[in-house]
């Protein structure tokens, strides 16, 4: 991941927390409520970050960003392999309350 990537605080964390496994970080960056969809269904936030991020080891090697909040990314998990990904966040009062990741 290149080290001025995010330049998002809040999703440099989200990217930061993801990386090195760290399930209580996550979720301390979400807000109450969030939500989050992938390639355009909303999922269960929680199963599936459990399944897709934290049991497979899901990893983020971000490539490019806008405007701090939308990233391209190589996810990588042990369930699919390596694929080139896109994430939009909103985050209000420096939380997440909603993500949205899917093919780029």
């Amino acid at each position: 991941m290149m080290t001025d990537l995010p330049s998002n605080p809040t999703v440099r964390q989200f990217v930061a927390a993801i990386n090195s496994g760290d399930k209580e970080a996550f979720r301390a960056l979400l807000a109450p409520g969030a939500i989050m969809t992938d390639d355009g269904t909303e999922r269960d936030l929680d199963a599936w970050t459990e399944k897709e991020i934290f049991s497979a080891n899901g990893r983020m090697d971000v490539e490019s960003e806008s405007d701090g909040t939308t990233l391209v990314a190589t996810f990588t998990n042990d369930t699919w392999g390596a694929m080139r990904t896109r994430w939009a966040f909103t985050i209000s009062d420096g939380a997440i309350t909603r993500f949205d990741t899917g093919q780029a």
